[in-house]
């Protein structure tokens, strides 16, 4: 697969980010407040990743209007059924969902979903992206990426990696691996990321694409061995961690995103007040550190810059999702 360079990948967040820092200097302490309940929908349930950046953003958006942001968490389908419930909510501006790559990108190339998201929504802006880390268990004869591919090599589909279920980014970044590496390894689904994890540290998964959260704390105790970082950089929050490039593997980059969208019929000042309480909220040195300690980087941008973002994330994952027959449950 012609995956996306770290030179492309650089450039285009590079320009996102100075679209939205265009945008910053209109950007005005007092925001004017929703007229009504305003309630921010993430597509995952309560601990996870998605959720704690929901709830992060929802209490910095309560602050700037000073007025509360209920998070309301509808999850299930790998993130479909919250953005299916997003798009029904009454355009009002008294709703947004924060969607990311699975439900947005992923799933509609994989699976029939009862929403389309140039139809159903407005995009607003992109708030966070961040990589994955490859891990193993920390008893593996591996010690770095280079060594796991030539004990893959050794023995053809010997080697599984769990991953949270089909068409997720463990699910793609192994896929991409096989391609890039030349070797076969298992795919082994599970129903979140977290029994994935678990199952890597019991040794029956030799292989996991984590979240940064999740797995940082096994990293440091050794129960699981970092082999790389997903990003075009290296991850503050595990500095040491070579980028596949690094590693010895050039070509990779995979990276989860997320972003945030309204419903379609929303009056356009409504969500431009959105797109720019946004930018303000995300560009807090509060936010950017919290997003920095969960291995996310915040950002800000235009609603064109996500519409453009998005569809060229489907186009580079399409052609693997094809390549390798991938199918949602």
């Amino acid at each position: 697969m012609a995956a996306v360079t770290r030179v492309t990948r650089t450039f285009f967040v590079a320009s996102i980010v100075c679209a939205a820092a265009l945008l910053t200097p209109h950007v005005v302490s007092g925001q004017t407040a929703p007229a009504k309940q305003v309630r921010l929908i993430t597509t995952y349930p309560p601990g996870g990743a998605s959720d704690i950046m929901a709830r992060i953003i929802g209490q910095k958006l309560g602050e700037i209007w000073s007025q509360t942001v209920l998070v309301e968490n509808k999850s299930g389908a790998n993130g479909s059924i919250g953005i299916e419930y997003a798009a029904r909510q009454p355009a009002d501006g008294s709703s947004f969902v924060i969607g990311n790559m699975g439900p947005v990108s992923i799933n509609p190339l994989i699976s029939k979903v009862p929403y389309d998201m140039a139809r159903d929504f407005q995009p607003v802006s992109l708030v966070a992206i961040g990589p994955t880390v490859l891990v193993t268990n920390g008893n593996s004869p591996a010690k770095n990426l280079m060594e796991f591919i030539k004990l893959a090599r050794d023995k053809p589909n010997s080697m599984n990696f769990g991953t949270a279920g089909p068409g997720t980014l463990g699910h793609l970044g192994g896929e991409m691996m096989k391609r890039l590496a030349n070797i076969e390894m298992v795919h082994v689904p599970y129903k979140g990321g977290v029994l994935a994890i678990q199952d890597l540290l019991g040794g029956q998964v030799q292989l996991v694409f984590a979240d940064p959260q999740p797995i940082l704390q096994h990293i440091r105790v050794g129960k699981a061995r970092p082999l790389a970082v997903t990003g075009a950089k290296r991850l503050p929050v595990v500095a040491e961690v070579p980028t596949f490039a690094e590693a010895g593997l050039p070509g990779f980059v995979a990276e989860n995103w997320w972003g945030v969208w309204v419903p379609a019929a929303t009056p356009k000042a409504t969500a431009e007040r959105l797109q720019t309480s946004l930018a303000k909220a995300m560009s807090a040195p509060d936010i950017r550190q919290k997003f920095e300690e969960m291995g996310i980087e915040a950002l800000s941008t235009t609603p064109e810059a996500l519409r453009d973002f998005t569809r060229a994330e489907s186009e580079k994952w399409g052609k693997l999702v094809r390549e390798a027959g991938i199918r949602g449950e």
